[in-house]
């Protein structure tokens, strides 16, 4: 039973390009470097080194999404951990198949 606690939900990027557009909060999780390279148009870029300083007033979900899915499932938890409602991106921008922009 234990494990249920520290779950963190997971959508996949399909679900999430459905979801794109309707005012949510998507964290990129990746170094500065690699967002600039190719990022989601709404995502912010919080590198997972900087997670832990996050602040965010309203209360709402807080999508996270890195390159493979390892270092946002990381920044997920520490998020968690904060209080936020977390849902890590399974697959993370290497499954993205949506538009992407370049740039900061």
């Amino acid at each position: 039973m234990f494990g249920l606690f520290n779950r963190i939900p997971s959508i996949s990027t399909s679900e999430l390009a459905g979801k794109l557009g309707k005012n949510l909060i998507l964290l990129d999780v990746r170094t500065p470097g690699e967002y600039r390279g190719g990022h989601i148009a709404s995502a912010k870029n919080v590198p997972l080194n900087k997670i832990a300083d996050y602040r965010q007033k309203e209360a709402q979900p807080v999508y996270v999404i890195c390159q493979s899915g390892m270092r946002s499932k990381q920044a997920a938890r520490i998020l968690k951990q904060k209080g936020y409602q977390v849902i890590n991106v399974t697959g993370g921008m290497n499954r993205w198949t949506g538009p992407t922009r370049g740039g900061k």
